[in-house]
């Protein structure tokens, strides 16, 4: 998922450039990357888990 990101002109690829120009690695900075998307992965559950569990009405 990291490199389909930073292939293409997405926000993910922005947030790459942006760390490599603050001097990180490559590795670093996918490191990164991939943390940036787990955390939004993990977000979007946590918020489809809670709209999920409102009661219908």
């Amino acid at each position: 998922m990291a490199m389909a990101q930073i292939k293409r002109a997405t926000p993910g690829r922005d947030y790459y450039q942006r760390k490599r120009a603050a001097g990180k690695t490559h590795k670093e900075a996918m490191r990164c990357l991939k943390r940036r998307l787990a955390d939004v992965v993990y977000r979007t559950m946590i918020h489809d888990m809670e709209t999920s569990l409102l009661p219908a009405g």
